[in-house]
């Protein structure tokens, strides 16, 4: 079976404003230190190699993607070659003018990463003072220029008491929809756990139905919680209104700012997972011959172990995040860590499992 490339997480740049408590790969950009960025003809190159694999759409994300000096030069061509894509940022470079070029180019979606309500609970999680105000404004920018961002709210014990803040917050400012994140206790987690910032799973599931059965039916605005498909009613399985966590990776390439190609953007914490680069390899090499890939290919998402394995829904959601899933224990096929914790727990619903 031959399987289309039809999106690429670009990783623009290592460098990002902030140094988050929960990252998995913080490289906050200090003053006495530069990152490596992706080369703008080097971008140009890649999309031009992909568009005959069946390239649709492209993610731009980092570290901080705007700020990258030739974010300009990159939305054009976008642009110039009709493809849609995806912006990732935390809000802080996004000028007016910069806001301005992003509609130009008609994203399909630009997602703005908010931790709080309010200066100090956003502040301290991001470890920047002055990033709530900078982000508020990047949003505004982009309401003015006639986007309608996304706003991604990861959930831990800092901020699960503001939820309902920052849903009325976002709908004032003109936000479309508010996605909450989940933040695995594991790799960059570590360091929130070690704050005490995590939220186990039985307290997820719970803020997860109040989501979805209370809180989005008193606002106008969209809300999505990243529940895996097992969690969810099937009454809530399909429409506009559902985020299902599900695993496109059979279909999507990872460029580090390096060059690298890896699965998703792993490749910068485990170099096992670089399959090539842009400045010296083809990409329908990489793509199509690829040994790691073709066995994805052959054995995902049948293979894959632990709760994962029983569950009925595993075809449809594919292990969640495959990335996420390696972060945890460095294997491919391993269970989801929020089923897998919640099997461990009890709380796993037995209706989705496969009797034996």
């Amino acid at each position: 079976m031959n399987y289309s490339l039809n999106r690429i997480y670009f990783n623009l740049n290592e460098g990002c404003t902030h140094n988050c408590c929960h990252c998995t790969e913080p490289q906050y950009q200090a003053t006495d230190k530069d990152y490596v960025i992706l080369d703008f003809e080097l971008f140009r190159h890649i999309i031009k190699e992909a568009k005959p694999l069946g390239l649709r759409g492209v993610k731009l994300t980092g570290g901080e993607p705007l700020m990258h000096p030739d974010i300009s030069k990159i939305l054009e061509f976008i642009r110039k070659e009709e493809i849609w894509f995806i912006i990732e940022t935390d809000g802080t470079c996004c000028t007016p003018t910069l806001a301005r070029e992003i509609r130009k180019s008609s994203p399909k979606n630009v997602s703005v990463n908010i931790y709080g309500a309010d200066a100090e609970t956003h502040d301290r999680i991001r470890g920047v003072e002055g990033s709530f105000d900078s982000a508020i404004k990047g949003i505004k920018n982009l309401v003015n220029a006639g986007c309608t961002p996304h706003m991604m709210m990861p959930v831990m014990n800092r901020n699960k008491d503001q939820i309902e803040d920052v849903v009325n917050m976002s709908e004032l400012l003109g936000a479309s929809l508010v996605q909450f994140k989940m933040v695995m206790p594991a790799s960059g987690g570590d360091r929130v756990a070690g704050e005490d910032e995590s939220i186990g799973v039985d307290q997820l599931i719970t803020i997860g139905r109040w989501v979805n059965t209370e809180l989005s039916g008193k606002v106008k605005i969209r809300l999505h919680y990243t529940y895996p498909y097992a969690f969810l009613p099937f009454s809530r399985m399909y429409g506009e209104n559902v985020n299902k966590k599900r695993c496109g990776l059979l279909g999507i390439l990872g460029v580090l700012s390096d060059g690298s190609y890896t699965l998703c953007g792993t490749g910068e914490s485990f170099p096992e997972l670089i399959f090539g680069h842009a400045g010296k390899d083809q990409l329908e090499d990489v793509w199509c011959n690829t040994e790691l890939l073709n066995r994805l290919r052959q054995e995902f998402p049948y293979k894959l172990e632990g709760v994962c394995s029983t569950c009925v829904m595993k075809r449809i959601c594919n292990g969640s995040c495959i990335a996420l899933n390696y972060y945890r224990h460095k294997n491919l096929w391993a269970p989801f860590w929020f089923c897998e914790d919640a099997e461990r727990l009890g709380l796993f619903p037995v209706s989705r499992q496969r009797r034996l």
